[in-house]
């Protein structure tokens, strides 16, 4: 059986590598879709996921694909169906620094300490607050309530927010999909937290800007593709919401001349919430070995992508 393993972890792997696996090391792009033709498992998350997809794209003998992302949406999902591929993903590990960068945008909007940034890089003295909201006593509506989800609303809960729930399914009081969009208008704080799937694309539009609160402030730190980025560009000229954090846009990277750039009240952090932390790799790591140990036993493993859900 043939691993395909990026260089970067083998410190971390290695040692725990059972005997009889091959395994190859793969140090670039080039190597990993060369190595990946006759690999059963692969782990070869690349800087660019249309890299990634790539390569996975070229196993053709795959049992198993492990991630580091939590989002699939850039992976050949219909081959890795057709291939009756297992795919594990990383939800969990970047949990907790997502889930603080939430919370430090909610609190940067609330403050607006982009603009008290600004302000003292002008090198100048100000009495009057750019931002003056408290956060008890608001209400935040999250969209997507897996682990990240309900880890943001814990936090602001302890800030005295109300928050509201949207699952799938309905659980434990929260709201279905075809139940949020008519609650837009009672929540200061409207923040996307789900997968990226066929169903989610677009799923803030014109309408639904268009029936948040003229105060309210819209925070992405799931997908770009969620949000219907003119419509937002334009609700945002004309000051018809109050502003967006976004952690994630489409494209990514942005093109420097994209107007969203630019949008009044718009707070960028590049899609950094993930990478704000120093324990990324040792927690993928350590998953990945898990369910390798877990695998080669036939045991079931963590973090199974269902593959038809795309999450």
């Amino acid at each position: 059986m043939k691993a395909v393993l990026p260089a970067l972890a083998r410190p971390l792997l290695e040692p725990r590598i059972p005997a009889g696996l091959d395994v190859a090391w793969f140090a670039n792009h080039d190597e990993a879709n060369a190595m990946v033709v006759d690999a059963d498992i692969a782990w070869v998350d690349q800087q660019r996921p249309g890299w990634t997809a790539e390569t996975i794209s070229r196993g053709r003998n795959l049992k198993w694909v492990s991630t580091i992302y939590a989002g699939l949406d850039s992976f050949p999902l219909d081959q890795l169906k057709a291939q009756r591929v297992t795919v594990t993903n990383g939800a969990g590990i970047n949990a907790i620094a997502v889930a603080e960068y939430t919370v430090l945008g909610v609190l940067a909007a609330a403050k607006r300490f982009d603009e008290v940034i600004r302000i003292a890089d002008r090198h100048e003295w100000t009495t009057d607050a750019p931002g003056r909201t408290e956060l008890f006593e608001t209400s935040a509506l999250i969209i997507g309530y897996g682990t990240i989800g309900q880890l943001v609303g814990e936090r602001l809960e302890s800030f005295g927010v109300a928050v509201t729930a949207v699952t799938r399914s309905g659980r434990g009081g929260t709201l279905r999909p075809d139940e949020w969009r008519a609650t837009l208008g009672d929540h200061d704080w409207v923040i996307l937290a789900a997968p990226s799937t066929d169903a989610t694309k677009a799923m803030i539009g014109a309408a639904e800007i268009s029936a948040m609160k003229r105060s309210a402030w819209l925070i992405n730190i799931a997908r770009g593709d969620m949000i219907d980025q003119e419509a937002l560009i334009e609700a945002l000229t004309a000051r018809r919401i109050a502003g967006a954090f976004l952690d994630t846009v489409h494209p990514e990277p942005l093109p420097p001349e994209h107007p969203l750039w630019t949008a009044p009240n718009t707070i960028h952090s590049m899609h950094l919430s993930g990478r704000s932390q120093t324990r990324m790799f040792i927690r993928a790591a350590t998953l990945f070995l898990d369910n390798l140990e877990a695998f080669v036993a036939g045991r079931e493993m963590r973090n199974v992508v269902d593959l038809e859900a795309g999450y």
